[in-house]
C-alpha cells in the first residue's frame, strides 16, 4: 500500500488512514524525544516501544515528522530509524513548522506541533510524556511554552504525565485556567510532574475511567460553522473549540488496568 497524499503537503500513512476511514483509534505521537530527546539506538527503541504500546490498547499509532517539507502522520520503520540518527533535524513548533514545510526541511515535532499536524490528520488524540509550561521567572524571562498556547487553541486531546518538573507548575496551572484548557486528571487528583506522580497540586476535575472521558462536553467533535452556539431553555451551550489536557500519573504495577479504546459520540476515536 502507498501513502495517502491528502494534501500535497501532508501525507498519512495506508493503516492510518485506513483506521481513520473506520472510525477506529488513532493516537498521534510525536518524535522530538527521538531527534533531541535521546541518544541512538535507545531514541528509536523508544519510539517503537511506545508505538507497540499504542497497538497493545487497540488502537493504531501515528508518528508524525516532517521530511522533506511534508507533514507524515505516521513515518516507516525506515524512516524512524533514520531519524534516530540524522543530522541538522529542526525541532519544529507553531513558529517555524511553516518554514520547515516551504523550504523542504527535515524536522522533528514538538507536542505543539503534533498538535497542528495530528488535528490537520483528523486525528483528535495525541498522547506524550510531560508538557512544556511557564518556566520558572517567566515574569522576568516571558518563557512560557508555545505547547500552552496550542492548547488553547487546537482541538486535539492530549494525554500526559503532567509537565516537565523544572518548570513553574503553580504558574503552569494557572496559565492553562486563564487559556480555558480544562485539565482533567485520569485517576488523579494531582498534577503529575512528568517523571513523578506527585506534584501537590490539585487538578480541578478528576475521572476514573477512559469511559467517563469519552463520555464528557470536552470529548464533543468541534462544532460546524452553522451551530457556533445553542441556546437551551434559559442556558447558554458554548463549543468546545479547544482542547482538553488528560494528565495520568506513572502507572505502577498496583494500578487496575482498564480496556483503552473509548468510544466517543459513537465512534471509537482514541485510546488513553
Amino acid at each position: 500500500m502507498t501513502t495517502v497524499v491528502v494534501h500535497d503537503k501532508l501525507r498519512i500513512a495506508p493503516e492510518v488512514q485506513s483506521a481513520l476511514a473506520d472510525h477506529a483509534p488513532v493516537v498521534a505521537l510525536e518524535t522530538t524525544i527521538v531527534t533531541h530527546g535521546m541518544p541512538y539506538p535507545e531514541n528509536v527503541a523508544t519510539a517503537r516501544s511506545l508505538e507497540e504500546g499504542v497497538r497493545r490498547g487497540g488502537a493504531t499509532p501515528a508518528t508524525f515528522a516532517v521530511i522533506g517539507g511534508i507533514i507524515r502522520a505516521g513515518v516507516t520503520s525506515e524512516e524512524l530509524e533514520w531519524l534516530g540518527s540524522a543530522k541538522d533535524v529542526l525541532k519544529l513548533s507553531r513558529n517555524d513548522l511553516a518554514y520547515a514545510i516551504a523550504s523542504r526541511e527535515h524536522g522533528s515535532t514538538t507536542v505543539a506541533a503534533t498538535m497542528i499536524c495530528a488535528h490537520l490528520a483528523g486525528i483528535r488524540v495525541f498522547a506524550t510524556g510531560g508538557i512544556g509550561g511557564v518556566h520558572r521567572g517567566a515574569e522576568a524571562s516571558f518563557d512560557i511554552s508555545a505547547d500552552l498556547e496550542e492548547l488553547a487553541s487546537t482541538p486535539v486531546a492530549v494525554v500526559c504525565a503532567g509537565a516537565k518538573a523544572l518548570l513553574d507548575l503553580p504558574k503552569t496551572l494557572e496559565y492553562l485556567e486563564t487559556r480555558g484548557v480544562p485539565v482533567i486528571g485520569y485517576r488523579t487528583g494531582e498534577f503529575p510532574a512528568f517523571w513523578s506522580r506527585s506534584s501537590g497540586l490539585p487538578v480541578p476535575i478528576r475521572l476514573e475511567s477512559a469511559a467517563e472521558i469519552a463520555d464528557s462536553p470536552m470529548s464533543a467533535p468541534p462544532p460546524s460553522p452553522q451551530n457556533e452556539m445553542m441556546l437551551i431553555g434559559s442556558a447558554l451551550i458554548l463549543p468546545f473549540r479547544i482542547s482538553a489536557l488528560y494528565p495520568a500519573a506513572v502507572p505502577t504495577a498496583a494500578d487496575p488496568e482498564e480496556p483503552s479504546c473509548v468510544c466517543i459520540h459513537g465512534t471509537t476515536h482514541g485510546v488513553l
